[in-house]
């Protein structure tokens, strides 16, 4: 079955909400919020889930999407709420026949607060779910580091369309990899069809730009490759991927990114090795924070499992509820990987 549509449809989508996360980016004044769980939500949050879901709503009206965010705070806070649908009604393609792929505008703040709430699907391994993290890496978006929109379509439990948009990545594929932000030629999209490859291509504020394939990098000697991870020490054990690099001989300081700017980059060739250790027993990793890059990366020639050495499974619900950590490496040197991964963390 060719997923072409579903592609087009995601790149613009994710294209179109990365202009509204870049005009908050840049903004100081970013409408912070708390969750349950004790991440902040940012408008950037709000309005990018919004027209995200009106997008896919306008084009496949019967699929389900699991998203990040829930309009709840907004309906009681009427102020952020203005904020927000202000910001959506401003974030436009400005090429005329790929907003209409989008279905246009959303018509008013209603609308916009009944998107925001169609994320609620419970997942399953069941017909069509799109994951959707409107801003992934909050805390970066915040502190003006890397972050990612990030959009995915699960298939019967499996992933088989990945887009991912890194308005801070440099638009040069054989950059080196780096937490950096600012300066020209920032911008990239991403985007995987499952047996199709994956591409990279720069952001604009119209139409799709022309795309490239991406491959990871062949690493011939794992002393030399490049490690990357959570900026968070409560989302990775920085403690344990240290011993790791340590067996592994590899010397060069890993570089901390937020987001799944990570897969992208291991993706592109320009670092190598993205670890994502266990911090608790009972965390359970969202399938919004991986599905896109885990297909991105795969499709460009890595390979990507737990800390178990099992596949992803994004078919169990909203969370990776039957996996413990990432290892995601280009696949001539997963296993080594992955055998001192083990060992390190059965060693505890």
């Amino acid at each position: 079955m060719s997923y072409s549509h579903e592609l087009q449809t995601a790149l613009l989508a994710v294209q179109r909400a990365t202009l509204l996360t870049q005009h908050v980016f840049h903004n100081n004044a970013k409408g912070t919020l708390s969750k349950d769980d004790r991440s902040p939500v940012t408008v950037g949050d709000f309005g990018a889930q919004a027209l995200i879901i009106s997008a896919l709503r306008y084009n496949f009206p019967k699929d389900e999407i699991v998203g990040e965010e829930e309009a709840s705070s907004l309906r009681d806070n009427a102020s952020l709420a203005d904020q927000i649908f202000a910001l959506v009604k401003e974030s436009k393609l400005k090429d005329s026949a790929a907003e209409d792929q989008l279905g246009g505008p959303l018509k008013d703040q209603n609308a916009m607060l009944a998107a925001i709430d169609e994320g609620k699907s419970a997942g399953g391994n069941k017909g069509r779910i799109w994951a959707l993290d409107p801003v992934d890496g909050t805390k970066g978006f915040l502190r003006g580091g890397q972050y990612a929109v990030c959009l995915a379509l699960v298939v019967d439990g499996d992933v088989k369309v990945g887009v991912l948009g890194c308005p801070n990545l440099p638009v040069d594929d054989a950059a080196p990899i780096s937490a950096e932000v600012g300066g020209d030629g920032k911008g990239v999209l991403f985007g995987a069809v499952q047996g199709e490859g994956a591409s990279s291509r720069p952001l604009t504020d119209g139409g799709l730009a022309p795309s490239k394939q991406i491959a990871m990098k062949e690493v011939r000697d794992i002393t030399q490759a490049t490690f990357c991870e959570s900026v968070e020490a409560g989302h990775s054990s920085h403690g344990d991927q240290a011993e790791i690099a340590k067996r592994l001989g590899i010397t060069e300081e890993s570089v901390r990114m937020d987001s799944q700017a990570k897969y992208g980059s291991i993706a592109r060739g320009a670092g190598d090795l993205y670890l994502r250790l266990p911090v608790r027993k009972d965390y359970e990793e969202k399938i919004w924070d991986h599905a896109a890059g885990d297909l991105i990366v795969r499709e460009a020639g890595g390979e990507v499992t737990d800390a178990e050495g099992k596949r992803l499974d994004f078919g169990v619900g909203r969370t990776l509820k039957r996996n413990k950590g990432v290892v995601a490496a280009p696949k001539g040197v997963h296993e080594t990987v992955l055998k001192v991964v083990k060992e390190v963390l059965g060693g505890k």
